[in-house]
């Protein structure tokens, strides 16, 4: 049976990251985001409850979280969590978790005045870049015809509005064989 691991958190930086280049040249990036719920409880009382992810980046999005992250910026990561064993100073075993990010973009800072202000997305792994909601897609001319134009009509192409995906139909699996319970 197929298993999934996913996290998905859009929070604030707790502090600025924590880079460490290691031996082999790989880079490794650690941060806190926090996410903060607001719910009224039983007794009508308003509650602000606040969550605390530890994060980590990896090479090249290790380097870009070092250049741009900052503590108060707000970013949406999207990684696996992962468990990891350590021993104490007083030599006990411990555990934490952690979000192995594969998908890292800072949406900007509180104490920015414009929201693209800080806007940058990270590269991603096996992902196609995602272009922010308030800006349009980039429009690519074909190669051939960009290196054949001549320079005075290299003025940048009209956006274009970026089409839809269909819908993908639905096929209901009426047999009952694979239910897990």
């Amino acid at each position: 049976m197929a298993s999934l691991n996913k996290m998905t958190i859009i929070g604030n930086l707790g502090a600025d990251p924590e880079v460490r280049y290691l031996d082999g040249g790989a880079v490794v990036a650690t941060f806190n985001v926090a996410t903060t719920e607001k719910f009224t409880n039983r007794n009508g009382e308003k509650v602000e409850q606040t969550e605390w992810f530890r994060v980590e980046l990896w090479n090249e999005q290790a380097k870009v979280a070092e250049k741009y992250l900052k503590k108060g910026n707000s970013v949406y990561v999207e990684g696996r969590l992962r468990t990891e064993l350590w021993t104490d100073k007083e030599g006990k075993e411990r555990t934490s978790l952690r979000v192995r990010a594969s998908t890292m973009q800072l949406l900007g800072s509180p104490n920015s005045d414009r929201p693209e202000e800080g806007y940058y997305e990270a590269p991603r792994q096996q992902a196609a870049p995602v272009q922010p909601a308030s800006q349009p897609a980039p429009v690519e001319r074909p190669r051939q015809q960009a290196a054949t134009a001549p320079a005075a009509q290299a003025a940048p192409a009209p956006a274009t509005r970026r089409r839809e995906p269909e819908p993908v139909p639905f096929e209901s699996n009426s047999g009952d064989d694979d239910l897990p319970f």
